[in-house]
């Protein structure tokens, strides 16, 4: 099985096979789009929802919510058996990150995308439903579920990043970034040439595509590449005519325009992926719209950030921890069992990782390991644990740290590692003065290996046991 849709309307039919997608019309933009958007975030699984009919807009305008709802839509999205479980999910996530290669985008002359355009003075973006997502937000961000799409000028290598976009007014939109991504550094770059930076942004796209551009991946690796490897079919692009930018041919909703030097906007406050509004307001760099496009029915991705885990975190972090696996395994460290970075921590607050001990100081090994791979980015715990816990289960990791963690011996602090302008615990102090720090924990809640063999034996069942158990009397528990 593969990834068997070409766009964001084949992946919808698709998931309405399994009955899991919602319609809902007529919903109030301002006042219970976001509503609906916070309540799907909050539920474990939910179905995907398209919103339609907004009063006051054209018919056929849409807003897709929580694309990444269930583990089942997460399955058909990245091209999976329907598997029911995260950590059989995740196998399948290791196993195609482990022999993943890229393959560029493919370049044709025309597609969906471009069945409508507006140039010059007919760029109008509020002839699109954009939501207000939180009470407290500084205005509607039509850019959440978004691909910023950037050049770098002097490598010329393509990033797609998820930046928030503030729609400030018809023709202009927020260009937000902390200072870690790719996409902030290209503009950088053309800022310090004195240079507009070319900028196109997709915000509406299939979930495969947005995922792309939530992913971390190195320096110099265009995420349209590494989604063209995970289909094994090139992603087909068009050349921009505004900026000569690779614009996905089936996207929904597309702009092309410049971010000038010096050009800044008020923007924001938003609630942001750590579950805060710690980035308050300010000025910004924005984008001057020179170009619109968009396809008939045009439907707009709406992945806003919440307090974790929201619908992002729900599939990224199946890559995230597939992608650190696969990372700490190339490292030589033996005992590996498996990771897990957590929702709950937006994917990168906290990491668990499983072994099998092999010697003393082991587990301390791998919990810096994991630190150094994980650290360049935020982060606060990594929590090494025996093979018998399931680290994709955050009850058996807290028992694990309650009962064989010693507090005084166990924990490994790291100080002044970096942090990022989201990261709540920023001073105001320190947040003036552009000073991003935090402190990191790595737990150690292994058994102690001098005498793991004589540690008090667990009263729960090994894994296989209990997976005959429920074979033999699942229906007991089906309601």
């Amino acid at each position: 099985m593969g990834v068997d849709y070409e766009d964001l309307r084949q992946w919808l039919a698709k998931v309405e096979e399994i009955g899991e997608l919602k319609i809902a019309k007529s919903i109030d933009l301002k006042e219970d789009t976001g509503r609906i958007a916070e309540i799907a975030a909050s539920m474990e699984t939910a179905p995907s929802i398209v919103l339609d009919e907004f009063p006051g807009f054209e018919p056929g305008y849409r807003i897709l919510i929580n694309p990444y709802g269930s583990i089942r839509q997460i399955a058909i999205t990245f091209g999976f058996p329907l598997v029911s479980d995260r950590k059989s999910l995740l196998e399948h996530f290791k196993k195609k990150l482990a022999g993943l290669k890229l393959i560029p985008p493919e370049y044709v002359d025309t597609g969906p995308i471009f069945e409508n355009q507006l140039t010059g003075n007919q760029v109008d973006l509020n002839r699109f439903p954009v939501p207000m997502w939180h009470r407290q937000d500084g205005g509607p961000y039509i850019g959440t579920g978004c691909m910023v799409i950037t050049r770098d000028p002097d490598e010329g290598w393509v990033n797609v990043g998820t930046y928030r976009n503030q729609l400030l007014d018809k023709k202009t939109v927020g260009f937000f970034s902390s200072r870690v991504p790719h996409g902030y550094a290209h503009r950088q770059k053309y800022i310090a040439k004195g240079k507009p930076c070319p900028v196109a942004i997709v915000f509406g796209s299939d979930p495969l595509l947005f995922a792309g551009g939530m992913t971390d991946l190195p320096w110099g690796v265009s995420e349209l590449d590494w989604v063209g490897g995970w289909r094994g079919s090139p992603v087909k692009v068009i050349k921009g005519p505004v900026t000569g930018l690779p614009i996905p041919a089936a996207a929904e909703i597309a702009i092309e325009g410049f971010s000038y030097p010096g050009k800044t906007r008020l923007e924001g406050p938003f609630g942001e992926w750590m579950g805060y509004y710690a980035s308050g307001s300010g000025e910004a760099p924005y984008v001057d719209v020179e170009a619109v496009y968009f396809r008939n029915d045009p439907i707009l991705l709406g992945v806003p950030s919440e307090k974790p885990p929201y619908d992002a975190d729900k599939a990224r972090q199946y890559i995230e921890s597939a992608l650190v696996f696969n990372e700490l395994k190339q490292t030589g460290i033996q005992g590996i069992s498996n990771i897990w970075c957590y929702g709950e921590g937006a994917c990168k607050l906290l990491t668990a990782v499983a072994i099998k001990q092999q010697f003393g100081g082991h587990s301390r090994q791998v919990g810096h390991a994991v630190y150094a791979i994980t650290g360049s980015n935020v982060g606060k715990l990594v929590v090494v644990v025996d093979e018998d816990i399931d680290v994709t289960d955050l009850k058996d990791v807290l028992w694990a740290v309650l009962t064989r963690c010693d507090p005084a011996t166990s924990v490994d602090i790291i100080r002044r590692a970096r942090t990022s302008a989201l990261d709540a615990l920023v001073s105001p102090e320190d947040r003036t003065a552009g000073r991003y720090m935090n402190s990191r924990a790595i737990i150690d809640a292994t058994m102690p290996f001098e005498w793991k063999d004589k540690f008090p034996m667990p009263v729960q069942s090994d894994q296989e046991y209990r997976r005959e158990s429920w074979k033999r009397f699942a229906h007991l528990f089906k309601t």
